[in-house]
């Protein structure tokens, strides 16, 4: 072999397609050994770039990551193991595990996660054991872990669970393992974990029980069969209330001491009529033991020729807090700006484990006739509006905002002030013309006529013509002078010792 071929050899292999790059540097300050990434306590706020794409086990517990990026987790399609625990985050995104389809364990103990969206665990076909514990979960939504078929154990222990709605752990057929102590469940539904055909341990000790008719199925379940489901310590299911059972276990309390009053509802008045404009709150009372769940609803009112069906809620309003916001005990009905939107029947209900009581209500909207005959003006060139107008009096005036009235007012005095300003400056100008003589023939047509001779003001005639022009003809059968001296002497000034003066004679010209 030639001395150089070699060299040309190892050139030749390194330069050949297909052959896997150099492995991936380790993230900075991080260890990478085999197929395991620790980045473990580092004060790191976000997951790290560079994690070799063939990760199998991957430690960032004990760090202050809030947020898991979209698809940041996306190249580590190979991870087996994913330890979270200790950490910043408060919500997980839909998706945030896609890619994950061959992750068996991930721990997300101690962050500050507040709700689970459904979808968040969405890809996790393979996961076998979820750490939820010592988190900030309130609820449990319907089909929060549908996608974790295979999952056998769950861990949500040390969180402030109150509900968990009926369908929360459906799909959830391989489980074997839930813990739910040290929550704040007050009952639990047996619908709730009839999705559960694997269970085989189950703790719900240290939460605050309420001991009434909703928990009968669960003592009897457990004396039934479901003993072989708890230990020894997690038998010790206390009641929290009412009073007289309290610090009791359910195993120990009769059924027949597990009661609950059905609701009772009371509605005063039945019927109101509100004004357009006005803001109406009633109150709905409630009583009942366990503490009644007080929904109103607008029930819709079926069409003219259709068949009658059983009402449905149409609009619903929960409590004090508006719409969607729960009230128990008291609920009202708040409603702002009545429009003619809001007549109709609405339904004040109360429910509880012993049942359902509801009471209806009936919402007038009173229209005056005022408004009913005023419709507005048609706009230049467009549709006819029939809706009225807001008179200043009306309800629909003072529907408006502060602000607005405010303009309104002031442009309407505004207009009436302009208005007097005109008519008075047209008053002084008429009064003006009146007391300053004009100009002698000003505005006067005159005609000469010097057939015979000259002629005074008192011959000239004045007549309009069609279009109302003044003109000024002469009269020549009114004399052009006094008929005499005595008649002069006859006049009233010469009587009193005034002078008069000598009549004279004018030409008119043009």
């Amino acid at each position: 072999m030639a001395p150089g071929a070699p060299a040309l050899l190892l050139l030749s292999l390194l330069s050949l397609p297909g052959l896997p790059p150099r492995a991936a540097a380790c993230p900075a300050a991080c260890r990478c050994y085999s197929a395991t990434v620790e980045c473990g306590a580092l004060r790191l706020r976000v997951v790290p770039p560079g994690i070799p794409p063939g990760t199998q086990t991957l430690f960032l517990q004990d760090n202050s990551i809030a947020r898991l990026e979209p698809g940041i987790l996306a190249p580590l399609a190979s991870l087996r193991h994913l330890y979270l625990h200790n950490n910043s985050l408060h919500a997980l995104e839909s998706g945030a595990f896609r890619a994950q389809s061959r992750l068996l364990e991930l721990a997300l103990t101690g962050n500050r996660l507040r709700g689970l969206r459904v979808g968040a665990f969405a890809g996790l076909a393979q996961l076998r054991v979820l750490y939820l514990a010592g988190n900030q979960l309130v609820q449990l939504l319907d089909f929060t872990f549908l996608h974790l078929q295979r999952l056998q154990e769950l861990h949500l222990q040390d969180n402030s669970i109150e509900l968990l709605e009926d369908q929360a752990l459906a799909g959830l057929s391989s489980l074997a393992l839930l813990d739910l102590s040290r929550n704040q469940l007050g009952t639990i539904s047996r619908e709730t974990l009839q999705p559960l055909a694997s269970l085989q341990v189950l703790r719900l000790t240290e939460n605050p029980w309420r001991c009434d008719c909703a928990l009968h199925w669960l003592g009897a379940w457990i004396k039934e069969g479901g003993q072989r489901l708890l230990s020894s310590r997690d038998k010790k299911i206390l009641c929290a209330e009412p009073p007289r059972l309290a610090l009791q276990s359910l195993l120990e309390v009769s059924g027949s001491s597990l009661i609950c009053i059905p609701p009772s509802v009371h509605v005063e008045p039945l019927e109101v009529t509100a004004n357009l404009g006005e803001d109406l709150r009633v109150a709905c009372q409630a009583s009942g033991y366990p503490q009644p769940l007080v929904t109103w609803r607008k029930v819709a009112q079926p069409r003219e020729g259709a068949p009658r069906a059983q009402a449905q809620p149409e609009v619903g309003w929960r409590g004090p807090g508006g719409l969607g916001a729960s009230d128990t005990g008291s609920g009202m009905l708040f409603l702002t700006n009545i429009t003619l939107a809001h007549a109709g029947k609405y339904e004040c209900e109360a429910s509880n484990a012993g049942g359902a009581a509801r009471v209806p209500f009936q919402l007038l909207v009173n229209v005056s006739r005022q408004q009913q005959l005023a419709p507005a003006p048609p706009p230049a060139g467009g549709p006819v509006s029939h809706e009225p107008l807001p008179e200043t009096g009306s309800m629909a005036f003072r529907a408006l905002g502060l602000a607005t009235q405010t303009a309104i007012a002031a442009a309407i005095a505004l207009l009436a002030l302009t208005a007097l300003l005109l008519a008075t400056m047209i008053c002084r100008r008429r009064r003006r013309r009146k007391k300053a003589p004009g100009p002698s023939g000003e505005g006067a047509l005159f005609v000469n006529d010097y057939s015979d001779g000259p002629c005074t003001f008192a011959q000239l005639e004045e007549l309009r013509d069609e279009r109302g022009h003044e003109m000024f003809v002469i009269d020549r059968s009114k004399p052009l002078f006094a008929e005499s001296a005595a008649e002069a002497a006859e006049a009233p000034g010469v009587a009193q010792g005034l002078p008069l003066q000598p009549p004279s004679a004018y030409e008119i010209h043009c």
